[in-house]
């Protein structure tokens, strides 16, 4: 029976390219799973590439932008290509085949181009823990082995981490020897051996993505993926791990590198030593025909292993001149064919490679250019089901970059290395560029050792196990890419899940762009989950070879966390939903809710946006509760307002320095406007200041700018002026406020303050006037009553302890039935305050806007010496005739309403917009339709608007252009007879 002969043993169906014997998969332990709808059988052990090939399934997908077929690149994270969805247990989007294990019931598709988002919630749990080590080792190879064995018997506390299921690195893929018996045993007595030690930690499935100042690193630990993903009661699905360690020792290994030929993105097409390591930790067979196409001796190894399980090598294809001896003998003596000076030229294939065609190599390289495939013979046919390709190896550099370690690049291996000690980061192993075994298990106990003395720790050494010795290494050839015969560059990959090709970096470099970060991000090459593991060095390498320069002098990319793709959700943890983002409430939020009120979030509030009656919508809502406030009474839940608590001698002072107009010069009882500037003189805020006492003042903020205010303020008190006595609180969540409004609310205030309900506030225009306040009580707890309008109307705003809010709105609400008082939300209140031409900053100021523009020159003290944003004001640009000024628009035909955020244009006789590029005059900030009015109206930034008032300019809607007069902002009451009833 052939080794390729579907069996049937105790554990269930043997695929086609599953071996007899070997792997480390447990074949006593089936698994089915669901993939692109058929149902496969893979052991426990595998991954999902893994399971995959073993059936013979190379494609796994389509590419994002080409739709080409994708299948499996690699054994692991650097596979630029198997990307995948996960469907049941729970959705889980693009993740890599070749590192998702499979378990009983999973359900995958392959992502055809992109990947989309569950559209259910995902009810599992994440968390995070913090750790704190001597010696952290990331990477359980046999260097981070031996560096973590070293740590261990020194007594230090060490964490030893690791991505893959479970420790071993390059040796899991592999028949190494130590010290003469299997090198994987040795792997198990070490393990064992960190398990028995009480002051390590030692995590598989755990990647570290991050390393940062301070010995600080990030990982992710995949809690469930060997428990079928599901989650047991108490388990998390994923964990973050936030380390910190005195010193760090990394021990990442190497990523082969590919070469790029025509039409080298072909399913079947895999990097060599990825084929070894399904081989021997999988027990599968890539294929059942190879050709091997490499620049250097490592491949050799996966050629024979491959030809000693079964699989037919059609031949070894070395670019150089000669083979290794001890290899090209091992090759001969399996009958193996080796065809030196040359290279694959392209494959043939649909939706799996079917042949390599293989040339003479053409050592002219891509400098040369265009050539003609006239004259040059055929190339060879070599027909084959998989196609292996080794480049040579990346060290992962990707953690010691990030800590900013420098790299250089070594010439003999075409790679770049880390080329300096850090103070707090080893580099051991095939991360440092060394690819032998036993130099690997040296420098892994060497940089342990080191760093354990540089903190001060007592060493024991720790033998060494003995590795055999390896076959001579000859030159490998530094080969990025082989040019096309016929000077076709668009089906070369460099990054085979961006579609991004040799073709793409030739347009790059036309464009003028030479740093491979900006070839980068013109070409999107290492863009991709795979964060550039396979194609970023490769493009670096034809950046320098089209440019006709050294890789040295190109450079890399800048390698930046995450390594590898962290869920959201993972790193959310438990902070999330309201954890997250909390949700605030007032405290007649429960009224609201029974009143069927429609919310609208601002910042993190919960705010009432209208109020619907049966078979009303939004605008015909908003128009009766305007019509409320204007003829009669209304109220607002107003609580979350900022409110900002400024105490101290100082305080005055303070205030004085980062509003525009004076505060200190506030008496008590009063109210006054004020806004702030940043130090460019833009307004930032605005609000109202009650002196609550000749040291405490109340300042009210906008809801969405409570906390930005209150981190400026202290900003420039404990940075810029601590010598003054003053202290800050927040106390937006202490009080609640309810704006009363209308020509009825002072009746309203009366029945529930006045001295007919037992109370003494005399709520007359002379003993109350607009901008003071008092304090009073109902029935024995405190209220602060203050005279302040936000609405042009006579109103009053009711503040008491958030504790009696919702008793105290119900007295106010229930005072006010015989008006017919009208609870009305945040879109009336925005009409209103439109009307009246109040700006809100933030929708109707951008960042921009002076309190000039605003056509609020009274609120600019002449008197103050300074304050922030003064000088500005001084500025020529700021003090031009066209700048943006807030004004009023009304459109003409009486009936539209303006999309805010129109463009603003100049008027056209003809109706008809002038030749691209349209100048923009402004941008309609503000539009609604007034029930005061009769008509819609809108506030606008316009350039100059002051001195355009009464004209007329245009504003494009849906393919027309409305007509609109230019007005000022106020609209409603101009002479402000209505704000004293």
């Amino acid at each position: 029976m052939s080794e390729t002969t579907p069996t049937t043993t105790p554990a269930g169906p043997r695929a086609p390219f599953r071996t007899a014997t070997g792997g480390r998969v447990d074949r006593s332990t089936p698994v089915r799973f669901t993939f692109a709808g058929v149902e496969h059988t893979g052991y426990r052990g595998d991954t999902l590439s893994s399971a995959l090939l073993a059936d013979g399934v190379h494609q796994i997908a389509t590419s994002i932008k080409l739709g080409r077929p994708r299948g499996i690149g690699a054994a692991w994270a650097e596979d630029p290509s198997s990307l995948v969805q996960v469907e049941e247990p729970f959705p889980d989007p693009m993740l890599l085949a070749s590192t998702v294990e499979v378990f009983e019931g999973l359900v995958a598709d392959g992502v055809p181009g992109q990947g989309r988002l569950a559209d259910i919630a995902d009810s599992a749990r994440y968390d995070s823990r913090h750790l704190h080590v001597d010696l952290l080792v990331v990477g359980a190879g046999p260097a981070g082995l031996q560096a973590a064995l070293t740590a261990a018997r020194s007594g230090a506390r060490v964490a030893l981490l690791d991505e893959q299921s479970e420790a071993g690195g390059s040796l899991l893929g592999s028949d190494e020897l130590l010290d003469g018996r299997p090198a994987l045993e040795w792997v198990a007595d070490a393990v064992a051996e960190l398990a028995a030690a009480p002051e390590v930690v030692h995590l598989q499935r755990t990647t570290v993505f991050g390393v940062y100042d301070d010995g600080f690193a990030l990982a992710v630990e995949r809690r469930t993926d060997h428990l079928g993903g599901q989650a047991p009661e108490g388990v998390s699905r994923q964990r973050v791990w936030r380390v910190r360690a005195r010193r760090t020792v990394v021990a990442p290994g190497a990523h082969e590198r590919p070469v790029v030929f025509t039409d080298n993105d072909r399913p079947g097409t895999m990097l060599a030593g990825a084929a070894r390591t399904y081989l021997h930790r999988y027990g599968v067979r890539a294929g059942s025909r190879a050709v091997v196409f490499t620049t250097n001796d490592s491949a050799y190894r996966a050629a024979v292993d491959l030809a000693d399980a079964g699989v037919e090598v059609a031949a070894v294809v070395d670019t150089r001149e000669a083979a290794p001896a001890h290899w090209a003998a091992e090759c001969q003596r399996r009958g193996i064919r080796v065809r030196t000076g040359s290279a694959v030229v392209g494959t043939r294939g649909t939706e799996r490679v079917s042949a390599a065609l293989v040339g003479p190599f053409d050592r002219a390289g891509l400098a040369a250019g265009a050539r003609s495939s006239a004259g040059q013979p055929a190339p060879e046919v070599l027909e084959c089901d998989l196609l292996l390709v080794s480049g040579g190896w990346n060290p992962a550099v990707h953690l010691h970059s990030q800590a900013r370690g420098k790299l250089s690049f070594d010439a003999r291996l075409g790679a770049f290395l880390p080329a300096e000690r850090l103070e707090d980061l080893l580099v051991a192993g095939s991360g440092a560029g060394a690819f032998d075994l036993q130099t690997c298990l040296r420098q892994g106990g060497a940089s342990a050792a080191t760093a354990l003395a540089e903190i001060g720790l007592d060493v024991t050494a720790v033998p060494v196990p003995s590795a055999p010795a390896q076959p001579p290494v000859t030159d490998p050839d530094l080969v990025w890419v082989v040019p096309d015969p016929s000077g076709d560059s668009s089906r070369q990959f460099v990054d085979v899940q961006r579609d991004a090709t040799v073709a793409d970096v030739e347009r790059a470099l036309g464009a003028g762009l030479r740093s491979p970060e900006h070839v980068k991000r013109y070409t999107t090459i290492g863009t991709a989950h795979d964060q550039g593991k396979t194609s970023g060095i490769v493009a670096s390498g034809i950046i320098a070879e089209l440019l006709g320069s050294a890789p040295e002098s190109v450079g890399t990319t800048t390698f930046r966390p995450p390594y590898t793709p962290v869920a959201f959700a993972t790193l959310a943890g438990r902070d999330r939903g309201q954890l997250f983002d909390p949700v605030r409430t007032t405290s007649v939020h429960d009224w609201h809710v029974q009143q069927g009120a429609v919310w609208e979030d601002v910042g993190q509030w919960k705010r009432p946006r209208y109020y619907p009656l049966a078979g009303e919508d939004m605008e015909t809502a908003v128009l009766r509760e305007c019509a409320a406030a204007r003829t009669s009474v209304g109220i607002l839940d107003g609580s979350t307002l900022g409110k900002i608590d400024v105490q101290g001698p100082d305080a005055g002072e303070l205030l004085d320095r980062l509003y525009t107009n004076l505060m200190s010069s506030l008496a008590v009882g009063k109210v006054r406007y004020g806004v702030m500037c940043g130090a460019d003189g833009m307004v930032i805020d605005d609000g109202t200041v009650l002196r609550v006492a000749e040291d405490r003042f109340l300042v009210m903020t906008t809801t969405g700018g409570a906390a930005k205010v209150l981190d400026w303020m202290e900003e420039w008190h404990q940075t810029e002026w601590p010598e003054l006595a003053v202290h800050l609180a927040s106390v937006t969540e202490q009080w609640a406020a309810f704006p009363v409004v209308g020509p009825r609310s002072r009746d309203v205030i009366a029945a529930v303050f006045g001295p007919s309900a037992g109370g003494d506030v005399d709520a007359s225009n002379e003993a109350f006037g607009f901008m003071t306040w008092r304090d009073t009580t109902l029935e024995g707890v405190p209220v602060r009553l203050a005279r302040i309008s936000f609405s042009g109307e006579l109103a009053w705003e009711v503040h008491v302890d958030a504790r009696h809010g919702l008793a105290v709105w119900e007295r106010l609400v229930a005072a006010g039935a015989p008006y017919g008082i009208t609870p009305y939300g945040t879109e009336t209140m925005h009409v209103l305050r439109a009307e009246k031409g109040y700006p809100i900053i933030g929708q109707d100021t951008d960042g921009t806007v002076t309190p000039q523009d605003l056509g609020m020159d009274w609120v600019v003290s002449k008197k103050k010496v300074d304050f922030v944003g003064k000088r500005s004001f001084a500025r020529a640009d700021n003090q031009r005739a066209d700048r943006k000024h807030l004004v009023g628009l009304l459109p003409v035909d009486g009936t539209t309403v303006l999309p805010e955020g129109s463009q603003i244009v100049e008027h056209s006789e003809d109706g008809v917009l002038p030749a691209p590029p349209v100048p923009m005059l402004g941008h309609v900030t503000s539009s609604y339709r007034s029930a005061h009015l009769e008509r819609p109206f809108a506030l606008a930034l316009l350039k100059g608007g002051r001195a355009r008032a009464g004209q007329l300019v245009h504003v494009p809607v849906k393919g027309r252009l409305v007509a609109a007069e230019v007005t000022g902002p106020v609209l409603v009451d101009p002479e402000g007879a209505r704000r004293d009833g």
